[in-house]
């Protein structure tokens, strides 16, 4: 027997922000998740502040991106890319990438990822 899921609406107000420990100038919101009743995926909203960096790192599982303001640079792999609003990502699992702000306006992007762990590793 499936499990019933219930409707969920949640206002931009009722979302609370936290620093990223591993980026400075970089805060994260988790709109839906597991905790919320979402039974396969997470939508988390990530803000990156002018002159902010997000090192290299990998990620257990993949992320789907959909950037909402602001233009930043995103390293995936060997490659770099200038995105702005409108723009979507797809960064698979293990892959490493990055994130630096240089302009003047905050950036922010809505994050897709499977529920479960999304260990983050840093690259030295």
């Amino acid at each position: 027997m499936s499990q019933q899921i219930e409707p969920l609406v949640r206002h931009s107000d009722d979302i609370e922000y936290e620093d990223v420990d591993a980026a400075e100038g970089m805060s994260k919101g988790v709109l839906v998740d597991e905790s919320r009743g979402a039974p396969n995926f997470a939508i988390r909203r990530f803000e990156l502040d002018p002159g902010a960096e997000v090192p290299e790192h990998t990620n257990e599982v993949e992320h789907e991106q959909y950037v909402l303001a602001g233009e930043y640079t995103v390293g995936i792999g060997d490659e770099e890319y200038t995105v702005s609003e409108g723009d979507s990502l797809l960064i698979p699992a293990g892959v490493v990438h990055w994130y630096r702000n240089e302009g003047d306006q905050p950036g922010a992007f809505l994050c897709a990822v499977p529920n479960g762990d999304d260990e983050i590793e840093l690259v030295e």
